[in-house]
């Protein structure tokens, strides 16, 4: 049965969206009506084009990790207490709250009533289930295994967002602390530093250097502090897009990768994504060379990823996974030698999922003693910058105590 997105007004006139199960818009707003409400809009979750024969969506918003992990684990469960699948999709559906999930939902679930599997109902929706969730789900479906598979889904994507957290909570306390930083010395040089010298500077006395210095900076700042910000945006802005061509990208990212702390973090968050990727698929029943094909595809960094693909293609002349990936000199050599053990010993999956957890520990490793190696810096830069500040201030003042003594 069809889901359908409604827009209507209720008794108070005010609007309620929602979706609604139903064979055509007509008995949709029907239903509306039943429930005292007048609707406005009605569409299909699932539009496809009479020309070109292609389905659209009415959104293309993603949905987040949080919540695709929570769906996952509840259609584990539904599946493991032996529910049909339709009747898992229409519970699912009902349990949350919000209404661009029950629609991609519902959406999906008409797609397996009329009769396709759950995976190739998973691929009318690529930017919300990504290509290693649905050949996770296929090889579910095809070897009768699909709540297992599900289960290690769910881990893996809320394992995935703990990780995801913890790298963006590293970056936002150092990001604010230079934000205050920046504000705190615009303040001192814009405006508390010309007040103060103004009183040194009608003494018609020479000023000691540094603090000629020190106004010569806040009369820059008060003159063109605006222009420079506005440039900063513009730098900002031109370095984003030039970000997004693949030519700049790749040379960004291999800078990246030869940078102390923040080039072995960022080795060892696209190491961990990749293992614990080609760990799940590999678990799953999924061909090698397609698991590493598509484990390739997680990884953002362009070097990186160009090097799985490359090992990929060595591993289908008949190398081993292990020397293949050792032979770019990207990834660390635990990871590659733990590979190694588990292709000798035929247990693969168990060796990249330690693997897996090995880079994360570390990653958080990093994480932690970068975070401890910038505080205290930025703490004796800030420091540093306002005693020097204050010295400057100070320095006239003492030398007019010298004159009048």
């Amino acid at each position: 049965m069809p889901a359908f997105e409604y827009l209507a007004l209720n008794p108070n006139g005010k609007k309620e969206n929602g979706v609604l199960e139903g064979d055509t818009e007509r008995q949709i707003r029907q239903q509306l009506r039943d429930r005292g409400l007048a609707p406005l809009e009605v569409n299909p979750v699932i539009k496809k084009s009479e020309k070109e024969g292609r389905i659209h969506f009415g959104s293309h918003r993603r949905m987040s990790a949080g919540d695709l992990a929570l769906l996952t684990r509840q259609i584990a469960t539904l599946i493991r207490s032996g529910s049909p699948l339709a009747d898992v999709l229409a519970t699912a559906s009902q349990q949350t709250e919000k209404s661009r999930t029950k629609s991609i939902i519902l959406a999906v679930r008409s797609r397996v009533i009329e009769g396709h599997s759950l995976a190739d109902s998973l691929a009318e929706f690529p930017h919300i289930f990504p290509p290693l969730y649905r050949a996770t789900v296929s090889a579910g479906e095809q070897s009768g295994h699909l709540d297992a598979v599900l289960e290690r889904l769910a881990d893996y994507t809320e394992a995935r967002q703990a990780l995801s957290q913890q790298v963006t909570m590293a970056l936002f306390y150092p990001a604010i602390l230079i934000f205050m930083a920046i504000l705190v010395l615009a303040v001192l040089m814009g405006y508390v530093v010309p007040q103060v010298v103004q009183v040194f500077e009608n003494t018609g006395q020479q000023l000691p250097i540094l603090t000629r210095i020190l106004i010569a900076l806040s009369d820059w700042v008060r003159s063109y502090g605006i222009i420079a910000l506005i440039a900063f945006f513009i730098a900002l802005a031109t370095f984003t897009r030039a970000l997004k061509k693949e030519r700049f990208r790749q040379r960004f990212d291999r800078q990246v990768l030869r940078l102390p702390l923040i080039g072995k973090l960022a080795r060892g968050l696209n190491t961990a994504r990749f293992s614990r990727t080609l760990s799940i698929l590999a678990g799953s029943g999924v061909p090698i060379l397609q698991a590493m094909d598509i484990a390739s595809q997680v990884i953002p960094n362009i070097p990186m990823r160009k090097a799985v693909v490359e090992a990929t293609e060595r591993v289908r002349e008949g190398s081993t996974i292990s020397n293949a990936l050792q032979r770019s000199g990207l990834f660390p050599p635990m990871t590659v030698h733990l590979i190694a053990s588990g292709e000798s010993s035929g247990k693969l999956e168990e060796m990249l999922e330690r693997a897996s957890e090995h880079q994360e520990k570390e990653t958080s490793a990093t994480i932690t003693v970068i975070l401890n190696l910038f505080e205290p810096i930025l703490i004796l830069v800030m420091g540093g910058i306002v005693l020097t500040i204050v010295i400057a201030i100070l320095l006239p003042i003492f030398e007019l105590n010298t004159l009048v003594k």
